[in-house]
């Protein structure tokens, strides 16, 4: 069963700020993986947390994230793609896979807005 999207939750300064969050985190991940030092780890973990919160929280739904559920939010492939990421968080490779699915869910949450 499909949860559906949150309308008001998906507001243009909702989305904006989440995802201004995001940037920050974004520009300390980046220059974690350049220092190599190990620790990008920690905080694409906390990136990962916050993607599925917003996802939740912008969701008709009471339930805590869950991979088995359907989010309308989700991106195409946004389920197996978060798992390939939270499988690896340390690798650069899964930092860009999460850094689209932030940009892909905010033009969704901006097609969403006009859809509904």
């Amino acid at each position: 069963m499909m949860i559906s999207v949150q309308q008001e939750a998906i507001s243009k300064e909702a989305v904006d700020a989440w995802h201004g969050k995001w940037e920050t985190l974004r520009e300390t991940i980046h220059a974690a993986h350049e220092r190599r030092d190990g620790s990008a780890q920690q905080f694409m973990i906390e990136g990962i947390g916050h993607f599925e919160q917003f996802i939740v929280d912008s969701s008709v739904t009471d339930a805590p994230f869950s991979v088995q559920s359907e989010y309308e939010l989700m991106p195409i492939n946004g389920m197996e793609r978060l798992q390939f990421i939270k499988a690896r968080p340390g690798q650069y490779a899964c930092y860009r896979q999460l850094d689209e699915l932030y940009k892909e869910t905010k033009k969704r949450c901006a097609r969403l807005r006009i859809k509904k």
